[in-house]
């Protein structure tokens, strides 16, 4: 990937940390529903951030990035349920949910940043 545009390429490699994790925790024969669910929070939030780069409008790209911030806050939320019910150790959700946190925050500014001068 590596187009030079930050978010876009954390929310890609987040997005790969999650496939595989998925693959991983499948194999363990996790909680199939919770793993899904992040899945598909983790891999859209990149698809979104992608999205909005190539939006129509400033408008469309607040929305995406709106919509990519759901996103992660969603993810933020099905790794703390797997951690909760200990299917993530301590050492294995602290670095991808570290990651998350990252992506949200950068998502907030943007959106901040983005909607104060529209």
């Amino acid at each position: 990937m590596k187009e030079g545009n930050i978010i876009l390429d954390r929310s890609f490699d987040f997005a790969v940390r999650i496939v595989k994790l998925q693959h991983y925790l499948t194999e363990r024969r996790c909680e199939k529903v919770i793993v899904r669910q992040l899945l598909k929070s983790g891999t859209s939030i990149g698809a979104n951030v992608r999205e909005a780069v190539r939006g129509q409008s400033r408008v469309d790209f607040v929305a995406k990035m709106n919509i990519a911030l759901k996103e992660a806050s969603e993810s933020e939320y099905w790794l703390e349920l797997l951690h909760a019910t200990d299917y993530l150790t301590d050492q294995e959700y602290d670095s991808i949910y570290s990651d998350c946190k990252a992506i949200t925050k950068m998502l907030m500014k943007i959106v901040k940043t983005t909607k104060d001068t529209l």
